[in-house]
């Protein structure tokens, strides 16, 4: 990693000790290779490395081998009976790396993209929001500033770090970005008191979304909050399946969505939340976890299939040094520049996973 990234609750990923991610690769019966990727946190989600390398291992192998490959349904009942899908999907970021590369496969053997599975227009790039973790303001003030004159349409700023410095460091980057869509992101720090003394405050600032202020299952409070502030409330670890998503609709706890691949178990399960939530006139952001340029590009080919316009925070490229992709997107700091090729459309060097693997 190039540099440190932390969360509310804790670092996810350090220039030290690097970031988990979990490579997968599908071999189907005439030799065509698809690959997937899973990127777990212990600090966001209940699956570490080891319980996602365990499952897929142990559970999800056996019970997939020899499976029709472009039969996605059948291979998602088999994943989720062998582990079984609770509230969060049953392991949804190791299922997700196997539905990823279900879909490469797919798309290779076809020799279509991901938007032609879906009959929809290919769309060659796509925008990204820079992502601002730090308790400084002063820091803040200065990545703000660099977003704004290297391209990129938004920011994304992690609050929670140092609570008593959250306003301060708002006012230091709406300052050096004015411009800039602001997406502010709690990771359920907060309780609800001080989210709406937080929220009136944002809108004097000029917060266009506060994404995930409340503790996940905390959908009433979610619910008050919105009776309380003008900024939309968006909710990204209360909603992980269509299941979550209901009860949020009709619990009326939020304005917008969080799409994210690994966590709703792969583009299947994304791509249902994400039409569903379009449905229920919801709006839609999209989203990652440091995940390399295998995973950004399989986000982003979703995303504009969703026609999230808004600058979706895949920010890989702000962190990752190196990653194992021989060749994929072109990402220019504000900008990707997708693929145009069958599946996902990224080519991966097995000798890089060796050397970065355990």
């Amino acid at each position: 990693m190039k540099q440190s990234f932390a969360i509310s609750g804790g670092t996810v990923g350090s220039q030290s000790q690097g970031a988990p991610h979990v490579y997968v690769k599908i071999v189907t019966d005439s030799g065509i290779a698809g690959w997937g990727e899973a990127r777990p946190s212990h600090r966001w989600s209940g699956e570490t490395l080891e319980t996602v390398t365990s499952t897929i291992e142990g559970y999800l192998k056996p019970a997939l081998i020899g499976a029709e490959v472009e039969d996605v349904r059948s291979i998602r009942s088999r994943m989720n009976k062998e582990i079984k899908a609770d509230l969060s999907g049953g392991q949804p970021i190791a299922k997700a790396a196997i539905d990823m590369a279900l879909y490469d496969a797919i798309g290779k053997a076809r020799q279509c993209r991901l938007a032609d599975l879906w009959f929809s227009g290919f769309r060659s790039s796509i925008r990204l929001s820079y992502l601002i973790s730090t308790a400084s303001p002063e820091e803040a003030e200065s990545k703000a500033a660099f977003a704004a004159s290297n391209g990129y349409r938004g920011l994304d700023v992690k609050l929670g770090l140092n609570p008593e410095s959250d306003l301060e460091i708002l006012e230091a980057v709406k300052g050096a970005a004015p411009n800039l869509f602001l997406r502010v992101d709690a990771n359920q720090a907060y309780d609800l008191q001080r989210a709406i003394k937080l929220s009136r405050a944002m809108e004097r600032i000029g917060v266009d979304v506060f994404e995930q202020p409340l503790k996940a299952d905390d959908l009433h409070g979610h619910a008050e909050l919105r009776r309380k502030t003008n900024v939309p409330v968006a909710l990204d670890e209360s909603i992980w399946t269509t299941g979550n998503l209901m009860q949020a609709i009709r619990a009326e706890a939020c304005d917008t969505a969080v799409v994210k691949l690994t966590k709703m178990g792969g583009l299947t399960g994304a791509k249902r939340c994400g039409e569903l939530a379009r449905e229920a006139g919801l709006g839609l952001l999209g989203g990652g976890l440091t995940e390399s340029r295998l995973a950004l590009t399989a986000s982003a080919h979703l995303f504009n299939y969703l026609q999230i316009e808004e600058p979706v925070d895949l920010n890989g490229p702000i962190f990752l040094e190196d990653d194992p992709i021989e060749s994929g997107p072109s990402v220019e700091e504000g900008t990707v520049e997708l693929p145009d090729q069958p599946g996902i459309g990224c080519r991966i060097s097995e000798d890089k996973l060796k050397l970065y693997g355990r």
